[in-house]
C-alpha cells in the first residue's frame, strides 16, 4: 500500500502544481511548445494514476487488472518521455544536426515502445506475473529504460552546453530543462535496481517542479509582457486611427464635419430609413455668394474668409444640428431634435439676416429646406435633392433683390 500512497501523493502534488496547465486549453492552443508542455503534464498525470492503481491492485492480487495496468504504465512512460523531447525541440526552436537528430529518435523511441508494449501481450518480453502473481522484469523493459537514460543524459548535455550562447533568462531555463533529464536519468537507474518502488514518478514529481517553477512561470510572465505590449501598441493605433479619422472627418479651414463625414452620414441615414427606425429629420443646403468673385478680385485669402464668415453664422443659427461643408461653397445641415422642431423659425431668422447682410454688402448665404416625408422618401439624398432645388431658388431671388 506504500506504493499507491506514494503514487497517489504525487498525482494531488501534481494536479495542485499544474492545476491551470491541466484545465486551461490555452496551452494547447498557443505555441507548439506550450502544446507538447500541457501533453507532458497530462502524460504524467496518466502515469500517476497507472502507478498508484498498480500498487493497488498488485497488494489485492488481482493479477489480470495488473498485468493492464502495467501495460498503460509503460505506455504513459513512452508518452511522458516523447512529449518532453517535443517540449525541448519546440522551446530550442533550433534547426541543426543534434535537433533533427533528437526529433527522429523521438518518433523511433516511441515506436519501439508501441511495438514492445503490444508484443508483450503474447510474449512476455517486458514483463510478466508467476504462479503466485510475483512481478518479474523482462530484458526488454531494461532495454527501454536504458533507452530512456541515454536520451534523458544526451539531451541535458546538449542544453548544459547551450547556455553559454545564452543570456541570463535563458541560460536558468535551459538548465533546469537540463537537471529535469538529469533527474529523469538518476531515477530511471535506481528504478531498474528497484523495480517494485515507485522511484520513476518520484523523479517525474521532480523533474515537473522544477520546470514550473524555472521555466513555465517565466515563459508565462513573458507572456504577460509580450500580451500587455501587444495591447498597448493596439491601444497607440487605435488612437492615431481615431485621430486619423478625426482628421479625415473635418474640415480643415471651417473645422465644421467634411464631405468624408457627411457621405457617412448620409450611410448611416439611409440605413435608419430601409430599417424603418427614422421617422423624422431634415436638411437644409447652403450656397455662399460671391465666392467666385471674390477669389478673382480680391485673392484666395479673402475667399477663405468668406467661407469661414458664411460658417460661422450657419452653426450660430443652427447650434443643435451637425454642420457639413460639402464643396467650396456649399454646407448642409442635418436637422433633428430641437433645431428639427423648431425649424421654420431657424431659417426665418437665417432668411432675415442674409437680407440684412445682402443690404450691407456682408456675407450672403443662399439656402432651402426640406423634410423626410416617411412613407414617401426612400434616401437621404431623395431629401437633399428638394433642399439643393429650394436653395437654388432663394440663390435666383437674392439674386433679383440686388439688381
Amino acid at each position: 500500500m506504500n506504493y499507491a500512497s506514494t503514487g497517489l501523493l504525487a498525482l494531488l502534488v501534481h494536479i495542485i502544481i499544474h492545476f491551470d496547465v491541466i484545465r486551461n486549453f490555452h496551452y494547447q492552443n498557443e505555441t507548439p511548445a506550450g502544446k507538447s508542455y500541457r501533453a507532458l503534464i497530462l502524460s504524467v498525470m496518466l502515469f500517476y494514476i497507472s502507478d498508484a492503481l498498480w500498487g493497488v491492485l498488485y497488494d489485492a492480487h488481482l493479477i489480470p487488472a495488473v498485468f493492464t495496468d502495467t501495460e498503460l504504465y509503460f505506455a504513459a512512460m513512452a508518452a511522458s518521455l516523447f512529449f518532453w523531447i517535443r517540449f525541448v525541440i519546440y522551446y530550442l526552436h533550433e534547426k541543426n544536426r543534434f535537433i533533427s537528430f533528437l526529433n527522429a529518435v523521438s518518433y523511433v523511441t516511441l515506436a519501439f515502445f508501441g511495438i514492445s508494449i503490444v508484443l508483450n501481450l503474447f510474449l512476455p518480453l517486458m514483463f510478466w506475473f508467476d504462479g503466485e502473481g510475483v512481478y518479474h522484469a523482462g530484458s526488454l523493459r531494461y532495454i527501454t529504460l536504458a533507452l530512456q537514460i541515454i536520451l534523458f543524459v544526451i539531451t541535458s548535455v546538449y542544453l548544459f552546453g547551450t547556455t553559454r550562447q545564452t543570456e541570463n533568462r535563458s541560460k536558468v531555463h535551459h538548465n533546469a530543462i537540463g537537471f529535469f533529464g538529469i533527474a529523469m536519468a538518476v531515477m530511471v537507474i535506481l528504478q531498474s535496481v528497484f523495480p517494485l518502488q515507485p522511484l520513476y514518478a518520484i523523479g517525474c514529481l521532480l523533474g515537473t517542479c522544477i520546470l514550473h517553477t524555472f521555466v513555465i512561470n517565466d515563459m508565462k510572465e513573458d507572456r504577460r509582457l509580450e500580451l500587455e505590449e501587444m495591447f498597448q501598441r493596439q491601444f497607440e493605433q487605435e488612437q492615431e486611427l481615431g485621430n486619423a479619422k478625426q482628421l479625415a472627418y473635418t474640415d480643415s479651414l471651417t473645422g465644421v464635419k467634411s464631405s468624408h463625414a457627411y457621405v457617412e452620414t448620409e450611410k448611416t441615414v439611409d440605413i435608419g430609413i430601409a430599417e424603418n427606425r427614422i421617422k423624422e429629420f431634415g436638411v437644409v443646403v447652403f450656397d455662399v455668394n460671391n465666392l467666385k468673385e471674390t477669389n478673382d478680385t480680391r485673392g484666395h485669402d479673402a475667399g477663405d474668409h468668406l467661407i469661414k464668415d458664411a460658417c460661422r453664422m450657419i452653426c450660430h443659427q443652427f447650434k443643435h444640428s451637425p454642420v457639413f461643408r460639402i464643396g467650396g461653397d456649399e454646407f448642409v445641415v442635418f436637422l433633428d431634435g430641437e433645431d428639427y422642431r423648431n425649424r421654420k423659425c431657424l431659417l426665418a431668422e437665417f432668411e432675415e439676416l442674409v437680407e440684412e447682410n445682402l443690404r450691407t454688402g456682408k456675407v450672403v448665404v443662399a439656402s432651402g429646406m426640406a423634410v423626410f416625408r416617411h412613407g414617401h422618401d426612400n434616401s437621404f439624398r431623395r431629401v437633399f435633392e428638394r433642399a439643393d432645388q429650394r436653395m437654388y431658388d432663394r440663390k435666383g431671388l437674392l439674386k433679383s433683390m440686388t439688381e
